[in-house]
């Protein structure tokens, strides 16, 4: 597993960004948020990372902190909601925003279009009783 990464960011995409550790260029896919926080290129940067492995993929996911991170494994764990839909989540709430709606139980902001108001719902069922709330689910 490679937990964290700090170096060189040397190209920053639409969705993901390359860091150059000791030569090795790693692209990470990150969310509009931690896209937005990190420095320009030839800067110094850092982010916690998961590897998402599959028989025919190995992606790398960025996070600023360890918070972000742990919601992101989290939100995967949530049937119907995958990879890409965790960083949509993550990206318009922040892992602050995430956890208030769980805690409030409002599972809107937890499925981003196109999901189907369910996955919200599991979302947020599934992460309350994770977090030791309640939840409607």
């Amino acid at each position: 597993m490679i937990g964290r990464l700090a170096g060189r960011l040397i190209l920053r995409g639409t969705d993901h960004v390359m860091i150059d550790v000791g030569g090795v260029g790693y692209v990470v896919y990150v969310n509009e948020r931690t896209l937005a926080a990190l420095p320009g290129a030839g800067e110094a940067a850092a982010l916690y990372t998961d590897l998402l492995v599959r028989e025919d993929l190995l992606q790398l996911f960025g996070f600023l902190t360890p918070v972000e991170k742990e919601w992101h494994r989290l939100l995967m764990g949530v049937q119907g909601i995958g990879a890409k839909a965790s960083m949509a989540i993550l990206g318009a709430l922040g892992p602050d925003g995430v956890s208030r709606a769980i805690a409030l139980g409002d599972a809107a902001p937890c499925a981003p279009p196109p999901h189907r108001p369910a996955t919200g719902e599991r979302a947020e069922g599934q992460g309350a009783r994770r977090h030791g709330h309640g939840g409607r689910g």
